[in-house]
């Protein structure tokens, strides 16, 4: 075994630190801002047709204005499910609906309300960090085993735990980044 049969492990790393990031990037996108966007309203499920399902499933949403969200139900008798289930959610929102469509203003955050918020995103981007490092933390693992094992070389070993360092560095800084962008648009700086 050599370092080239290393690769598939790599790969396997590289896919679980990039399903962090996909994880942060998600929680991230549901964290309001002050500013309309769909996204904000992604992880609402409405009561429809007897199972839940996701808001962009049942209505076409739009942002009309940077202060207001429109959800236009593809079936009118889902507009008061619509409602319902934006007025559920723990977003804060209040949505009222004009027979046709749901209008779902977006008040501006209080500073307090961007702290907490600011808060939140932070621990978001610490939890992905803290799963990227477990994914290394495995990965350096399997590579002192087959060291063990004698599957690879010393020089293997070196050259796979500093690889599989540097995938993580690089995830890291993905992190940071979504952090830093997102703390830009809640605290404005």
């Amino acid at each position: 075994m050599d370092f080239n049969d290393l690769k598939g492990m790599f790969s396997e790393v590289k896919t679980r630190m990039d399903a962090a990031i996909d994880r942060v990037r998600r929680e991230m996108a549901g964290v309001r801002t002050g500013r309309a966007t769909v996204s904000l309203l992604d992880g609402i499920q409405v009561e429809a047709y007897g199972s839940k399902m996701p808001i962009n499933q049942v209505a076409t949403l739009s942002v009309p204005e940077p202060a207001m969200i429109v959800a236009q139900p593809f079936d009118p008798s889902l507009m008061a499910a619509i409602e319902k289930a934006i007025r559920a959610s723990d977003l804060g929102l209040n949505p009222a609906n004009d027979g046709k469509v749901v209008r779902v203003p977006i008040p501006p955050l209080t500073d307090e309300r961007r702290k907490e918020l600011s808060r939140h995103v932070h621990k978001q981007a610490e939890d992905g960090r803290n799963t990227v490092r477990q994914v290394r933390r495995d990965a350096n693992e399997r590579l002192k085993k087959l060291l063990k094992e004698h599957k690879i070389s010393e020089d293997d070993e070196r050259k796979g735990l500093d690889h599989v360092q540097k995938i993580t560095d690089d995830h890291v800084k993905m992190i940071d980044e979504l952090q830093k962008k997102k703390d830009q648009e809640l605290l404005g700086h």
